[in-house]
């Protein structure tokens, strides 16, 4: 059969995937390293909010895969439930639930029991603000009020000092807005974070070398000619520009001490602006126009 859409991670990839994103390699060189899209690579840490997952373990009470092969080779020999329990060192009441629970003697497949019993053993626990209404509500007024998550934990140590299940760690505030499949907090409040970002990412990462923003050929403004520095001609001020509500546009000429406040009826009629210029006092008036 022809396999429809693009391949996703294996494991494997999946660890190597994390790993890079642990050490601050961006997108586009985690995708190099894979064989992947940046996209492809952006899905499968967006789904994590850019949190590194915790790597899953067996417990040593459950049945190893080398176990499932002896019961298997033990069903293919026509060996009873307690021999084969004998010889593994087991309760045949497990090895019984074990064949029972996949497929019975007849379908019995080692690999594809240990698959199958690995995913069901994934049961991911509610976090604590998806169980207590009241502290998810509480928590998510404050992050409206733009209130980090470390204010947020202070605020209810000192208000509810006697309520031991009105607390919170932050780090379980920054997961559940991160991690939108807890489907708790809701999303906008994302943007009430004083980093205003969507998912976590590494201490490490950095943008350098990645030339982002960049101008192509770009001419430093140390190149600058000489006639220049004088600044006899507006045009070769350094100068912020804001808009003000009322028409008034405010020019501000840095590393110069003097301001420039033309007032306009329209921005597009900057040259016919009357420009004020000051130095501790005032200096006189001059008109400056296109040419």
């Amino acid at each position: 059969m022809v396999q429809m859409g693009r391949p996703g991670l294996s494991l494997l990839q999946k660890r190597d995937l994390w790993r890079r994103w642990k050490s601050g390699q961006s997108l586009s060189e985690i995708g190099r390293a894979l064989g992947k899209h940046p996209g492809s690579v952006h899905g499968v840490i967006k789904a994590n909010g850019g949190i590194v997952p915790a790597d899953r373990t067996r417990s040593a009470r459950v049945l190893s895969l080398v176990e499932r092969e002896e019961i298997s080779r033990g069903i293919a020999a026509d060996e009873s439930i307690r021999q084969i329990a004998n010889g593994m060192g087991r309760a045949p009441s497990t090895i019984s639930r074990e064949i029972s629970r996949h497929g019975g003697r007849r379908r019995y497949r080692a690999v594809k029991a240990d698959d199958r019993a690995w995913r069901n053993a994934k049961r991911p626990k509610l976090c604590l603000l998806a169980t207590n209404l009241r502290l998810q509500r509480l928590v998510a007024g404050k992050l409206h009020d733009d209130w980090s998550p470390e204010q947020i934990c202070g605020w209810l140590v000192s208000e509810h000092p006697d309520d031991p299940s009105l607390r919170v760690s932050h780090e379980t505030i920054y997961r559940t807005l991160f991690i939108q499949a807890r489907g708790v907090l809701r999303k906008e409040l994302i943007s009430h974070l004083r980093r205003v970002r969507s998912m976590r990412s590494s201490i490490k990462a950095t943008h350098t070398g990645q030339g982002r923003g960049g101008i192509i050929d770009a001419v430093s403004i140390r190149d600058r000619p000489a006639e220049v520095e004088d600044r006899a001609v507006p045009g070769h001020w350094q100068i912020a520009l804001a808009q003000k509500p009322i028409g008034v546009l405010r020019v501000v000429a840095y590393n110069d001490p003097s301001v420039a406040i033309p007032k306009l009826d329209h921005p597009s009629r900057l040259h016919e602006a009357e420009y004020l210029r000051c130095d501790g006092r005032l200096r006189g008036r001059q008109h400056v126009r296109d040419p």
